[in-house]
């Protein structure tokens, strides 16, 4: 008995020290933070933060690889609880929800066949891509219903995904499951910086508006009296509908599907009738405002582009201040524009509203005279965005014709260079000269810039060596010469310090589509553009000490208009294809803007810039429709003109008081919309 009870005793304290010494040898530490980070976090393990649990995210949070916002579940106040955990503070952003890009059902689609297999839409989509003859449209078996862990999903009466926008919390489970990525995460603060690509259902206006309204949803909600509705769709892509109202081309006319039976809709005047609401309540919408840093941000120009850019700016909560060099905010629309096409009480009902959402404007400020790059970042901007329009704008400033533009330091354009050469005026002289130029002209000015005692000159082209003159392929005689000439190059940044340029970046654009190995710098004091106006170059601070001086900063400037990797698009290239001067339209104004606004978010917020892939606007072809069925014609709503004096075609293209649409005449307008998709509309059965 005695021997029985040693014997299990002793095994006792032989296990007890193994245990012991296992759970010595065997410790895991577990850092305290990681486990009140994942005790903070809501444990629903969605996945929406991007990993596979919230004990992962935990872990990556403390190892500073996720943002302490990361948890999309617990939302602001889990973020806050983290901060506190970290000692960080933490900059809110607008979440995410979910939302489907559909608007046709099964039964209201064009089908290949008849499914009735499994009903799943991940099975339905392996026989043949679905039933749906359009290539993303949604299969409408629920499976992202099923699977939304917040039950936020469920499936209305044209069997289409309807979400609950309370209880979503952007975990992005439906997008990661939907076999045709037709229903994905989005925020008005996405929308108002995105443009189409081609994988998302878009109608043909939507497609050729440039500046991007979601055409089709603002019709239907005039067609359901939602007048406000419908302005805050078009202002997420356009901050001066009223002022389109009056004088944009409406390119997306053209594109209308109705068309292909009798006449477009009257898009523009239907954009038109919902801003002349607003105007006719006395007051401005007030627009949705995402959450944000509040940085400052300086805009130099007052007109379309820099409008659009500070409304953005302003509604993603950064503080912009416009500088203007005119009295009045406006640009070429105030003070090119005749008032008769333009009346000058729409114009200053438009800027009120931009101002009113925060934007700061200081007119009678000219860049280079006025204030700089030094004294604007010596204010405390954080970026500086240049948006002072062409050869138009050039007019209506009317510069001193003994000068050029000295907007930039060192930075001009040819024909402002060339023309003081030819008045003699007295230009500084440069040793190191870049001209991006691919003709003769600019070799000439190579030439010229040498003989001014430039030490060396460098010629940047776009184009492929074969594809310049014969002169410029001789590199052997221009290097004796001290010129150098780079063909396939492109400008991707330009770096200085205070009221100097210090060196110019460049990329090889040969292949076309790949990335380039390398970006590299060369020195650089004079920079000679072929354009006829300074590019919008947006300016930050720059990490470089070296050179500086007590009291100097170092500047450089962010890419802006790339949209693709490897593609031929450089800092100094206009936003619009082909133009070199103003934009051809109001419309294209504003998008320029709304890309800058992109560009300037997401480097404060990500610290990069990436391309959007497969955009609408560059490809070749996107699917669409050459015929219509079951839609009958219906005459198209005009504006009534009995109260325009005038008896001659020139009322209807100058009018004093260019009469709108009226509410009876814009909802019978509306419903003649067709609400297209890619190939989708609505048919009159």
């Amino acid at each position: 008995m005695l021997g029985g009870f040693l014997v299990i005793g002793g095994l006792g304290v032989v296990i007890g020290v193994g245990l012991a010494l296992a759970s010595k040898i065997f410790y895991v530490y577990v850092d305290p933070k990681i486990e009140a980070v994942e005790d903070a976090l809501p444990g629903a393990n969605c996945g929406g933060c991007g990993y596979p649990g919230c004990s992962a995210n935990a872990v990556a949070i403390v190892g500073g690889k996720s943002s302490p916002a990361s948890c999309v579940a617990g939302g602001p106040d889990v973020a806050a609880q983290i901060a506190e955990v970290l000692g960080v503070e933490i900059t809110l952003k607008e979440p995410d929800i979910s939302r489907p890009g559909c608007y046709y059902g099964v039964q209201d689609a064009d089908v290949k066949y008849l499914y009735q297999g499994i009903n799943d839409c991940r099975a339905a989509a392996l026989l043949d891509g679905g039933a749906k003859i359009c290539p993303i449209g949604c299969l409408g078996l629920g499976t992202c219903v099923r699977a939304c862990p917040f039950d936020a999903l469920s499936m209305g009466p044209d069997n289409l995904p309807v979400v609950d926008t309370e209880r979503c919390t952007g975990c992005g489970t439906c997008e990661r499951l939907c076999p045709k990525h037709i229903i994905t995460l989005t925020s008005t603060s996405e929308r108002m910086i995105g443009e189409y690509v081609t994988d998302e259902c878009t109608a043909p206006c939507q497609r050729d508006c440039p500046t991007g309204i979601n055409i089709p949803a603002f019709i239907q909600e005039i067609r359901n009296n939602n007048y406000e509705s419908a302005l805050a769709i078009i202002k997420e892509k356009c901050p001066l509908p009223l002022i389109c109202g009056y004088i944009c081309p409406a390119p997306c006319e053209l594109a209308c599907r109705r068309n292909l039976v009798d006449e477009a809709i009257a898009i523009n005047p239907l954009k038109r009738f919902v801003s002349d609401y607003e105007m006719q309540t006395g007051k401005h919408l007030t627009p949705f405002k995402a959450p944000g840093s509040g940085q400052k941000i300086a805009i130099v120009g007052g007109g379309a582009e820099g409008l659009t850019l500070s409304y953005y700016l302003a509604r993603l909560s950064y503080h912009p201040t416009i500088f203007e060099a005119k009295p009045q905010l406006g640009g070429i629309l105030r003070y090119v524009i005749a008032e008769d096409r333009l009346p000058r009480k729409v114009l200053d009902h438009e800027i009120e509203g931009i101002l009113e959402t925060g934007v700061e404007a200081r007119t009678n400020m000219r860049m280079g005279h006025d204030f700089d790059l030094q004294s604007l970042f010596e204010e405390g901007f954080d970026v500086i965005a240049l948006t002072k329009g062409g050869f138009d704008s050039r007019q209506i400033l009317k510069p001193d014709p003994s000068g050029y533009d000295a907007s930039v330091p060192s930075v001009f354009t040819m024909l402002d260079f060339i023309y003081s050469l030819s008045k003699g005026k007295n230009i500084r002289e440069s040793r190191r000269v870049v001209i991006i130029h691919s003709g003769l002209e600019g070799l000439e000015l190579a030439r010229k810039c040498r003989d001014m005692g430039a030490q060396k000159v460098t010629i940047v082209s776009s184009l492929k060596a074969h594809e310049l003159p014969i002169e410029l392929q001789d590199a052997k005689r221009l290097t004796a010469e001290g010129i150098i000439v780079r063909p396939s190059t492109i400008v991707t940044s330009l770096r200085g310090i205070s009221r100097r340029l210090v060196r110019v970046a460049i990329e090889e654009t040969d292949p076309i589509g790949e990335l380039p190995e390398e970006t590299m710098t060369i020195r650089a004091d004079t920079l000679i553009l072929a354009a006829g106006r300074l590019p919008e170059f947006v300016f930050v601070r720059s990490e470089e000490a070296e050179g500086l001086e007590p009291g100097e900063i170092a500047w450089e400037t962010i890419e802006s208009f790339r949209t693709f990797p490897g593609g031929n698009d450089g800092i100094c290239t206009p936003p619009e294809p082909g133009r070199i001067s103003d934009s051809s339209a109001v419309v294209k104004s504003l998008l320029s803007g709304r890309r800058l606004t992109r560009a300037i978010h997401r480097y404060l917020t990500d610290g990069t810039i990436p391309p959007i892939q497969h955009l609408v606007c560059e490809a070749d072809a996107v699917l669409d429709v050459r015929e219509v069925h079951d839609v009958s014609p219906s005459e198209r709503e005009r504006p009534d003109i009995l109260d325009v004096t005038g008896d001659s075609k020139r009322a209807w293209i100058f009018p004093s008081e260019y009469p709108g649409l009226n509410e009876a005449s814009a909802k019978k307008e509306a419903e003649r919309c067709l609400r297209c998709g890619l190939i989708c509309y609505r048919k009159q059965k």
